[in-house]
């Protein structure tokens, strides 16, 4: 899911203003490839150190989210563009929290 999050915001933020290029273009991918990669880092991990990771990518979706309210807010990306980013990011949130207290 994460790994398909990443790959859809590259796409989005490539139709950004290059005004943006260091600033939230930067962010926005950032996190998003922070996501998958916090996962994959934390799965060699025992569990409680791999809770710890679930968690990294968990405040990276979430600053996510803050990111495309604030790329809404400029016009950069539609409301409907916006809507099914955040439902994707808010079932990767569910089926990682979920997944996480199994580990706890």
């Amino acid at each position: 899911m994460s790994m398909e999050l990443s790959k859809t915001i590259f796409e989005l933020t490539s139709n950004f203003p290059s005004s943006e290029k260091f600033g939230l273009i930067t962010q926005m991918q950032r996190c998003s490839v922070s996501m998958p990669s916090n996962i994959a880092e934390g799965s060699s991990r025992t569990n409680k150190s791999f809770s710890h990771f679930l968690d990294i990518s968990l405040g990276s979706s979430f600053e996510l989210q803050t990111q495309l309210l604030i790329a809404i807010a400029n016009n950069f990306i539609s409301d409907e563009v916006t809507k099914n980013i955040e439902l994707k990011i808010e079932e990767f949130q569910k089926t990682t929290m979920t997944f996480q207290n199994t580990l706890n």
